[in-house]
């Protein structure tokens, strides 16, 4: 399904569903995180009206997640731009219909599962397209926005740029969900809890995943083959 034959506020609602009732919701009377109740401040002034002082708010949330968001949009496009531009798409997604959002769920959670179902989107996209190439060539764009040894020199920098595109390859030989599970925890910073609450899988089934996923790649990283593949 992709992002032209959505709606966004279809989006919000047919990606929420999936969750388990109960998973991830905020415990009753428990307080709001930070950006939960500035999500909840920027809902009040839309309703309101005030769209002005809404985006001035707002802008509060994108600096609060931007950068976390970028880490996850670029290992699922493995483009600076195309994660670049899902990104911003996510925030103007989320702004549209941030009237919509309930303070039950983490405003985190609400935000992650919207910019993961458009990278997916995108990454169809790419498909379609014939863009979207297993352990391509990183660009030197590319490199510029992700790598932070911008100090080391070229040869140490290009071993880091070769390790970087063996462990990109490797990832994306892991099935669907642990793919997800692992690129949630090491890019997205989600605790097992989290990744439950965004992707509907119980907390057992996330650690599973995980622990499947890395000793996979283990195994692809080691150059080692593996002789079976657990489901």
């Amino acid at each position: 399904m992709s992002g032209d034959a959505r709606t966004a506020a279809g989006d919000l609602i047919d990606h929420a569903a999936p969750i388990v009732a109960g998973r991830g919701r905020r415990a009753v009377g428990a307080p709001l995180s930070d950006d939960s109740r500035v999500a909840v401040e920027v809902r009040g002034l839309v309703e309101r009206g005030q769209m002005d002082e809404a985006r001035e708010r707002f802008a509060e949330l994108v600096t609060l997640h931007q950068r976390r968001a970028s880490r996850i949009a670029y290992q699922y496009l493995r483009d600076a731009g195309e994660a670049d531009e899902a990104v911003q798409d996510a925030f103007v997604k989320v702004f549209a219909h941030l009237t919509s959002y309930r303070e039950a769920w983490p405003f985190e959670v609400w935000f992650t599962r919207i910019l993961i179902n458009g990278c997916l989107d995108r990454r169809k996209a790419q498909s379609r397209r014939e863009r979207w190439l297993v352990g391509r060539e990183i660009s030197s764009a590319d490199e510029a926005r992700v790598s932070a040894s911008g100090s080391l020199d070229p040869e140490r920098r290009l071993l880091a740029r070769e390790r970087r595109e063996h462990i990109a390859a490797a990832i994306d030989r892991l099935d669907g969900r642990q793919r997800t599970v692992f690129m949630l925890t090491h890019y997205g910073d989600c605790s097992p809890r989290d990744i439950s609450a965004i992707t509907g899988l119980n907390e057992s089934t996330v650690r599973v995943h995980l622990f499947r996923a890395v000793r996979k790649l283990r195994g692809l990283l080691g150059g080692r083959r593996e002789t079976s593949s657990p489901r």
